[in-house]
Parts: structure tokens; sequence; C-alpha cells
């Protein structure tokens, strides 16, 4: 398969979860993802799962998710098989991606599914491209941008499609700022592997 090279064709996702370590036996129990190519959104996908395990009082306060929605939803592996016909041909954007890619990666294993794509980080990258912010939470960035939202944070597809309309933003200020107009992913998985103290020189080498 492949995978388009284009930073402004991609799935952007996120999870909620059980806890925050899928080394601790954590386990997702919604995902949501956004599908851009060319920067205009074509698809979306959303999804509560059931791990078959219960969400603790603290996770159903922080993102909402009850033992009862839960209750009717899904199996995991049903929700994850679907999902990984939803991303093919796509590479992957989150925001703070070693955690959505940990946990998409022990999903996917459960149904013995790997991914292809690269992920690549837009928490990263803006603490590259946004280095005089306080904040680089996804919640900060959205305001310090002034990116229109609905108030919802921590649902899964809710906090995918503020991360896309955050990507397109950090590109058009690549654009504007470097003169970067086709960033691929190549040079985006680069920038966000940078030192801070090289980032300036990466970009101006790009141009």
């Amino acid at each position: 398969m492949i995978l388009n090279p284009s930073a402004n064709s991609v799935v952007v996702l996120d999870f909620e979860t059980t806890g925050l370590s899928v080394a601790q036996g954590a386990r997702a129990i919604e995902i949501g993802a956004v599908k851009l190519v060319d920067g205009e959104v074509v698809d979306t996908f959303q999804s509560l799962m059931n791990p078959g395990v219960l969400v603790d009082s603290f996770i159903e306060d922080f993102t909402g998710i009850s033992n009862e929605m839960l209750s009717t939803a899904r199996a995991n592996e049903e929700v994850m098989a679907s999902f990984a016909q939803f991303i093919i041909g796509s590479h992957l954007l989150a925001h703070n991606a070693s955690f959505d890619r940990s946990f998409l990666d022990a999903e996917l294993a459960r149904i013995s599914r790997t991914r292809e794509a690269d992920f690549m980080c837009s928490l990263l990258i803006s603490r590259r491209i946004y280095p005089d912010l306080t904040s680089h939470k996804l919640s900060s960035l959205v305001a310090a941008k002034k990116i229109n939202h609905h108030g919802v944070f921590h649902r899964a597809l809710a906090d995918a499609e503020m991360t896309a309309a955050l990507w397109q933003v950090m590109l058009a200020d690549l654009s504007q700022q470097y003169g970067i107009n086709r960033p691929t992913v190549e040079m985006m998985l680069g920038l966000q592997k940078q030192p801070k103290a090289k980032v300036s020189r990466f970009l101006a080498a790009l141009e």
C-alpha cells in the first residue's frame, strides 16, 4: 500500500482510555478520527468500544464516558477491525502522539494487525514552531490560535477535530513564516525530532 506523503493528507486520531499506560493494563474505550485530504475533511470515524473492564469514577468524570454507555458498545476488537480499514493509505497524526500510538498499536495487536503509517505529533511540532507559548496542551493551543470550538474536550472525536483544525493553522503558519508550502510527512517527522536550538536552521533549509 502506497501512503500519501503529504502532511496535509492524514488521519488525525484521538483515544479515550481507562488509564494512562498500556503497560499497566489500560485499554481504549473510545476512538475518534478525522480524515484530511489536501486539508479538507473528507470522512470521520467515531465509536465507543467495550474492552470488557470497568471504568473508574475518575475516568467517568474526566471523559463523561460511563460504564453504562460502554455496556452497549461494540467490543474493542470489532471497532479496531473497522478502524484498521479506515486508516489504510494514510499517515497518522495525534496530539501527544506517543500516547495514542501506544494504544493504537496495542489494540491492533489484539486483532493481529499492525499499522503501516508513521505518526506525526502536533504537540512536539507545536513546541518547535511556537516556543514562546507557556502551554502546548491542545486546549491552550486552540485558545492561543483563536480556533473556534464547542468547548468539548476529552471526547475522542471532538479532540481529533480540534487537533485537525490546529494542524491546518500550524501548516499555514509554516507557509507564512518559512515559505514551506508543500510540507511532507517526512519533513514534519524531521521537525518534531529537532532540538529546539536547531529548529530555525532546520526550517530555513526547507524553504
